[in-house]
């Protein structure tokens, strides 16, 4: 039997939910694809939001043989070679068209690489029809080559209704009768992965697993337990366990207390006891990164259960729904800024003949420039910036 990814796989670009921009774009591409300047179109996003389902789905819609490898698995230029070489410049047996489909090039990347990016941009140059290749990063410096000789074309992490569609779409399918809160439930905690929420689906429907027990996805879940065996009691045995099943790491422990002990604990001293537990945590946190301490873990635990359950004089009884940290999410967003900064800083620095480092400091004059429609037009012409690259200029 076909596991659901498989079997409900989009047969054409409408049944491809929550990206009706994206498709528009890539459908243009290949349609187009003899007078593109670009002669790859790199899909990025997010694991799960359909960027290999998309291509399959225009693939069929539009009768074209596709073509595909997973750059993970074929990581040298022998083995690129051999599997898109030949199927790059000549017309399938039954004189159909033809995508050549990339999956995954972050497996390019890597030390095991041995010529596969130079093989793959000079098959891209010659070659007779599309390639789409997708990525979860398009913005990591070894893919950089790559990334300038395509097309990007992002893929946004689908929300909870998008997701809530996909998976009552199936249900009805499979005559599943799932009752609407475990669907709601499924989108929620996939957290923007269709394959994940459908391959949940599946789970719960024939293994008969409870959706409590699905696992890594319900990080979230399973924190919030824990943070209510610490908040809801002044027992410091109870509070004590409470990460015991977590799987979520120190670092995010501590994130997660963070943000939510001032939305649980209300007087001002309970939460500066709580708080003082809570540094003392990360003073330990920080001695074992620096000295490999480890068996301060113990006392980091005691700390941040035991001794933030004791820090208040009584529980509170009110209702407070915990919420993850937004500083990871911030984070991860400045570090996607700064590598577009450097995408950009090393094309500006082969043009001037000089070094990515001396540019980045002179970045905001390039911005300058870019506010002039001419002169933006001309460098980026010149400089081949994307589309992505000249939006964050102009900013």
């Amino acid at each position: 039997m076909l596991p659901f990814t498989i079997k409900h796989q989009p047969k054409k670009l409408s049944e491809v939910i929550g990206q009706d921009s994206s498709l528009s774009s890539i459908k243009n591409y290949v349609l187009n694809y003899k007078k593109q300047k670009k002669k790859a179109a790199l899909l990025y996003g997010p694991t799960g939001t359909g960027k290999t389902s998309s291509v399959y789905a225009l693939a069929k819609e539009l009768n074209l043989e596709l073509i595909e490898i997973n750059a993970s698995d074929t990581r040298n230029k022998d083995q690129i070679e051999q599997k898109v070489g030949s199927a790059s410049k000549q017309m399938s047996l039954f004189s159909k068209g033809k995508i050549i489909l990339v999956d995954e090039i972050d497996g390019l990347a890597g030390r095991q690489d041995r010529g596969g990016i130079p093989t793959l941009i000079r098959l891209i140059k010659t070659s007779t029809f599309p390639f789409i290749l997708t990525t979860t990063n398009p913005w990591d410096t070894k893919l950089s080559s790559l990334r300038n000789k395509s097309d990007l074309i992002k893929f946004d992490s689908l929300d909870t209704k998008a997701l809530f569609t996909i998976l009552n779409n199936i249900s009805k399918k499979e005559s599943l009768q799932t009752p609407e809160k475990t669907l709601k439930t499924l989108a929620r905690i996939s957290a923007g992965d269709a394959r994940a929420a459908i391959t949940d689906l599946e789970t719960i429907a024939y293994e008969k697993e409870n959706i409590e027990e699905l696992g890594e996805r319900e990080k979230q879940e399973s924190i919030k337990t824990a943070l209510t065996k610490i908040f809801k009691t002044t027992d410091p045995n109870i509070a004590i366990t409470a990460f015991d099943n977590v799987k979520e790491d120190l670092n995010q422990q501590l994130l997660w207390i963070d943000e939510n002990l001032p939305k649980e604990y209300e007087k001002p001293e309970d939460l500066a006891r709580a708080y003082d537990k809570l540094s003392k945590a990360d003073v330990f946190s920080r001695r074992i990164r620096r000295w490999q301490h480890w068996r301060f873990l113990i006392y980091i635990n005691a700390l941040i259960t035991a001794g933030i359950a004791v820090s208040k004089d009584q529980k509170y009884k009110k209702f407070v729904d915990y919420k993850p940290t937004g500083r990871i999410l911030k984070l991860w967003w400045a570090k996607q800024k700064s590598m577009k900064k450097k995408a950009i800083a090393k094309k500006i620095a082969d043009h001037t003949h000089t070094s990515t480092k001396n540019i980045i400091p002179q970045i905001d004059y390039f911005k300058t420039i870019f506010k002039n429609k001419e002169m933006a037009t001309k460098l980026t012409k010149q400089l081949d910036l994307s589309k992505e690259e000249v939006e964050w200029l102009k900013k």
